[in-house]
């Protein structure tokens, strides 16, 4: 008897559910936006029951479109966005309208310098691998909570991440997995455990902090509510899933020692897949316990890939987004090509892409981008292919970094919107002068990998070898020595440029 799978992408910008059956092909997806608050400066909220709204509405658009046995539904997981707050009392009640999203950074000096008066901070970042800045982990905003919405807190009996919390009304069980714990602040990466020396720190009570399980482990049934809402069986299960960096890393073939894939976003990071967690006090690798048992996902970002070359469309190409409007054809075509009119190295142009701040692998968090070398002779050609060599110079920074720290495979797996253009690969390709494959998966990373998890954990597959089977390559993307050889050059004078950029803060 055939079975099926729902599994869950849950993203800043929204839900998107895909059907999968028993052998991990993906045969129908549906998307739900959910919108982002941003109430004061730093504060980046959404609301749960949007959460919850749209996996309801984008399951029923999803299944109405399938002529499928729903009964032969046998389980979902959920890739869920990081480093989510969400306070629940002991009945379950949502004690927060709206909840801090991984990119909010309302914690202050009053948080932060109270945890690290008995904890250095160095330490802190070699125990629990977390290497954003301290105010995006969870323990500094249930601090902040503490501090600031006393009555609230004093109610709080759970915090719950983005996925658990729709675990719970999926199944009436609170709980995490390793890899959204890793994300808290307080979880020892090596003991795979919550830290008492972390939790001490920060004052708070051990017992908010839910319960760890696997991710591939069965946290409960739907319930009848569930089940109602959804047009489902009650004997759906429901795994813990993960959190979208190890989802993703799944999805993408990371599943064993060495292996390494970028994504190519909005934001864009290299992730390796490692037996031991990559920790370096000076670059910051941030990581996150991998939804493989034993293994570890350690990653280096860039936070402005995509949206700095959106940036460049809005401000310097309204011609051809009106010219793409008006035909009917996709706007990036119309970029790509004219940025392949210019040569190899932009005419000596640089742009630098740290639009949305620096990253740890910069001198300082307070800078930003800039087009340097501009003269009188640059085209706007010039500044677009400027903009996509920059955007993977940044990112062979990352790879370099990671490299000096652990093993890689031969070739990486490229995923995300960037990986769709075929001159974009290739500059990718010569920039990290490395193999590059994109594969059929592409875009579903996180979705396959939160489905894979389902059929590991209701006994479908043994394994998740089978991902391997699921990848069917599309196109491999060698590079060329000579132009390999050329950018290594230009991203030496791409450091210079940041370190100067640095300079000016």
């Amino acid at each position: 008897m055939s079975s099926y799978i729902l599994a869950y992408d849950f993203g800043t910008g929204g839900t998107k559910a895909s059907l999968y059956n028993e052998n991990g092909e993906c045969l129908a997806g549906s998307f739900v936006s959910c919108d982002t608050f941003y109430p004061k400066q730093g504060w980046h909220e959404q609301k749960p029951t949007d959460w919850w709204n749209s996996v309801v509405e984008s399951t029923n658009t999803l299944l109405n479109s399938q002529n499928i046995d729903r009964e032969k539904i046998i389980g979902i997981g959920i890739s869920g966005h990081s480093l989510g707050v969400v306070p629940v009392a002991e009945n379950g009640e949502l004690l927060r309208d709206q909840v801090p999203i991984w990119s909010d950074s309302r914690p202050d000096s009053q948080q932060i310098d109270k945890f690290f008066e008995t904890v250095d901070e160095e330490e802190w970042y070699m125990t629990t691998g977390n290497g954003f800045p301290p105010a995006l982990y969870s323990v500094f905003k249930l601090m902040w909570f503490r501090d600031n919405e006393p009555e609230m807190f004093d109610k709080v009996h759970c915090i719950l991440g983005t996925k658990d919390y729709i675990n719970y009304i999926l199944t009436g069980k609170m709980a995490t997995d390793f890899s959204y714990a890793s994300g808290s602040g307080v979880y020892d990466l090596k003991e795979w455990k919550y830290s008492e020396k972390m939790i001490k720190a920060s004052g708070l009570d051990a017992s908010i902090f839910p319960e760890i399980v696997k991710s591939s482990d069965v946290v409960g049934t739907l319930t009848a509510e569930a089940a109602e809402a959804l047009g489902l069986p009650q004997t759906v299960k429901v795994v813990a899933g993960g959190v979208d960096n190890s989802c993703m890393a799944l999805g993408a073939r990371c599943f064993q020692d060495g292996r390494v894939y970028n994504s190519q976003g909005s934001s864009s990071w290299i992730a390796v897949s490692s037996a031991e967690p990559v920790l370096d006090a000076k670059s910051r690798p941030y990581v996150f316990t991998h939804v493989v048992p034993g293994l570890f996902a350690s990653a280096l970002a860039i936070f402005s890939a995509g949206t700095t070359f959106r940036w460049v469309r809005d401000n310097m190409c309204k011609d051809l987004c009106e010219q793409a409007d008006k035909e009917n054809v996709d706007v990036w075509n119309l970029l790509t090509a004219e940025a392949e009119t210019a040569p190899v190295g932009a005419n000596g142009l640089i742009l630098n892409p740290t639009l949305a701040g620096g990253t740890c692998l910069d001198p300082t968090p307070a800078m930003r981008g800039g087009l340097v070398g501009i003269d009188l002779s640059h085209t706007r050609a010039d500044v677009l292919r400027a903009c996509m060599e920059g955007i993977p110079m940044g990112l062979k920074v990352a790879l370099d970094n990671l490299k000096n720290h652990t093993k890689f495979e031969d070739e990486m797996t490229i995923v995300g919107g960037g990986s769709k253009s075929p001159f974009w690969r290739e500059i990718y390709a010569n920039v990290y002068n490395m193999k590059l494959v994109k594969t059929n998966v592409d875009q579903q990373a996180a979705a396959l990998g939160a489905a894979a998890l389902v059929a590991v954990g209701c006994g479908l597959w043994e394994d998740y070898s089978r991902i391997d089977e699921i990848h069917q390559v599309e196109v491999t993307c060698e590079p060329n020595t000579e132009i390999a050889a050329e950018y290594a050059q230009k991203v030496e004078k791409y450091k210079e440029v940041t370190n100067a950029l640095a300079s000016l803060v």
